[in-house]
């Protein structure tokens, strides 16, 4: 659940919430609860009343809907989807891709099993390939992972719901664990909640909290929108929705971004066929150190613009990683204590220069080396530092 545990945090931050963790313990059980509580009040459900629900599901005016069988997951950069929240969607996958890098690059890097079975059972079922990235916000793809709350697997199912979905739970066989088996019971449990609420972002919503506290936030605002409702959900179930959204979007579109741990600036998020992503270079995240630097000293004062960043090809883009430094090394260092070509260095760190003549907007630096020196490099660092700090001295 470690997955789930960052996703909470990050989304509380950006909420400027302050929950504390025996209140989110609280929360979660609760949810977790509901879940299974709700799940037998929808499955009393008539079709009559069902089809009510369906009827008042109306889209976004210019948003095709799918006329037959499922529809499609929004993925960020969809406008004629999220309307108003496009920025907002784009900018929470940029800042979410940063906060939990560490944890996409290692799914990423496991995932090609557990997606395989996933992507088959989904194919069959004619539901969306999207859906998977539920199971990594879940259980960051662990089909071990067990919540304090007594979901288990990768899909952490409750024991009530997942032997509604036709699981066996006992002590000596637990089928939540098994990768096929909790993939069928949790894409029968998906359908369930889109057969009722007929919108992606809602069934994850439900996946999350339990229909019932879906269900009534639709009856007090009246409408089937998650921006609509966003604000009558749990805080939990609130970030989960956006987690989504984001892994989905990264895993989907943004792949080859998530060993450097950031997305290029001028990466357009788009969907629209008339405005085609673009990427024309890779530039540091958007920080002050992006701007033009400004030295001033008793008489006049200078503008320094930032290099412009050099393009990277697909296999530098696979074969880099940012590691952070507080203090300037020298090149040579560098080089000599780590194998690394100090012009490689250069070519993939324009500003490094500035960074060394003191002159960078902030007091540390994000240096590009290749992944493979990574270790090397970590471990040499504090000698590094010595020896930078005694160059300095010399000087």
């Amino acid at each position: 659940m470690q997955c789930k545990v960052l996703i909470t945090a990050f989304f509380l931050t950006l909420t400027a919430a302050t929950t504390q963790a025996q209140q989110k313990s609280t929360v979660k059980t609760k949810n977790a609860a509901s879940r299974a509580d709700s799940l037998s009040a929808m499955k009393m459900i008539t079709p009559k009343a069902g089809a009510a629900l369906l009827a008042s599901n109306t889209a976004k005016p210019g948003y095709a809907e799918e006329k037959l069988g499922y529809g499609h997951v929004p993925l960020a950069g969809e406008k004629a989807y999220f309307g108003d929240k496009d920025g907002y969607v784009n900018d929470f996958v940029r800042k979410y891709m940063e906060v939990h890098n560490r944890t996409l690059s290692s799914v990423q890097s496991n995932s090609a099993a557990p997606f395989s079975v996933i992507d088959n059972i989904l194919e069959q079922k004619k539901m969306p390939k999207e859906l998977k990235y539920l199971a990594v916000i879940e259980s960051a793809l662990n089909h071990n992972a067990v919540s304090h709350a007594g979901a288990v697997g990768p899909w952490q199912m409750m024991e009530a719901t997942a032997k509604m979905m036709g699981l066996a739970v006992t002590r000596k066989n637990d089928e939540r664990k098994d990768w096929a088996k909790s993939t069928t019971a949790a894409t029968k449990y998906l359908d369930l909640l889109y057969s009722q609420l007929n919108d992606w972002l809602l069934v994850v919503a439900a996946y999350n909290s339990g229909p019932t506290p879906v269900q009534k936030a639709i009856d007090k605002t009246g409408s089937h929108n998650f921006w609509d409702i966003k604000e009558y959900l749990p805080q939990e179930t609130q970030g989960h929705v956006l987690a989504f959204i984001a892994t989905a979007s990264i895993f989907e579109n943004l792949s080859k971004f998530i060993n450097i741990g950031s997305i290029p600036v001028d990466f357009n998020f788009s969907k629209d066929k008339d405005d085609e992503p673009i990427i024309k270079e890779v530039a540091p995240k958007p920080t002050a150190a992006n701007a033009p630097l400004v030295l001033a000293n008793t008489t006049t004062v200078t503008t320094i613009a930032a290099p412009k960043m050099p393009s990277f090809s697909e296999e530098e883009l696979k074969n880099m990683s940012i590691l952070k430094l507080d203090r300037p090394l020298p090149l040579d260092v560098i080089e000599h204590e780590t194998g690394i070509d100090k012009k490689l260095i250069s070519r993939w760190n324009p500003d490094y220069s500035q960074f060394l003549n003191h002159t960078y907007a902030t007091a540390f630096y994000k240096i590009r080396v290749p992944k493979d020196k990574v270790d090397i490099f970590l471990q040499k660092k504090e000698s590094m530092n010595k020896l930078a700090k005694a160059v300095e001295g010399s000087r």
